[in-house]
């Protein structure tokens, strides 16, 4: 399984220095807050989540997709479809889940003291699309390996999953500038960062609203899709209306926020007033 971590690290390097290097020269927004705190702490989380990973999981979902074939564990593993279709259902189940994850998080309220964690961050950009609470990688690991185990989808369909959703993370959390005509095309088969960007406004109804990681299709269809923020994009405020001190974008403050931090009126089984934001 060497090569499934040479091919994940190979993607996410590459496409880490191409969106850093876009947004260089091509910048949506102005930041707000030093990029060198911002930049530190995000990034150190994704070596924290690393490491807690491969300590408590010796099997993931890529390995666990591996064993269920073996096993014959999973119902695509049971059922004769042609190789190509089974890792395109696999994908896309996958992507489906992870949108309906992303919307559980935002509606059970011990799920979204992990989840805000993500929402805190007082700019949007690559880093951004990092900046994910230990807990919640745990708990997502766990329902992609449910998934695994019951739809048993090809070990190809997993590693090409693991790999899009961490990529089109990256991508869709890019303060980048693309072409309004060029970003509506898109639109239509990827999650775009101006796409996304409304999902990290503060404004809870805008918040509650775009969920998907890679394909766009799961929001048009269930109603979640909010095509721009009401301010726009160069003067939407980014963030929750509970946590604006740049004080705390600290890696300590971070990781306790789910423990500590306020869980504000976001969730959406919740009724608040929208936040005021000057």
């Amino acid at each position: 399984m060497n090569y499934e971590i040479i091919v994940r690290l190979g993607f996410f390097l590459g496409v880490f220095s191409i969106m850093a290097i876009y947004e260089y020269f091509f910048q949506r927004r102005t930041l707000t807050t030093p990029k060198k705190v911002r930049w530190f702490s995000n990034l150190s989380i994704v070596f924290i989540d690393a490491a807690i990973l491969r300590l408590l999981f010796p099997v993931m979902a890529v390995n666990l997709a591996q064993i269920a074939q073996e096993t014959g564990w999973g119902l695509m593993n049971n059922v004769s479809t042609p190789y190509l279709l089974s890792v395109i259902v696999g994908v896309l189940t996958l992507d489906l889940v992870i949108y309906l994850q992303h919307v559980m998080f935002h509606t059970i309220p011990a799920f979204w003291r992990v989840h805000m964690m993500h929402h805190a961050d007082l700019d949007f950009d690559v880093s951004t699309g990092l900046r994910f609470h230990p807990i919640e990688i745990l708990l997502s690991m766990l329902i992609k390996m449910v998934v695994v185990l019951v739809i048993g989808p090809p070990f190809i369909a997993v590693l090409i999953f693991e790999v899009l959703l961490n990529a089109t993370s990256m991508f869709n959390h890019g303060n980048i500038r693309i072409p309004i005509n060029i970003d509506k095309v898109l639109r239509l088969l990827v999650v775009t960062p101006d796409m996304h960007r409304v999902h990290h406004s503060v404004v809870i109804r805008e918040t509650n609203s775009n969920f998907g990681f890679n394909f766009p299709w799961w929001d048009r269809l269930l109603g979640t899709y909010r095509a721009q923020p009401s301010a726009g994009h160069s003067n939407m405020v980014i963030g929750l209306s509970q946590f604006r001190d740049a004080k705390r974008l600290t890696l300590p403050w971070m990781l306790a926020l789910p423990f500590i931090g306020d869980t504000g009126t976001y969730a959406i089984n919740q009724r608040g007033k929208e936040p005021e934001i000057s």
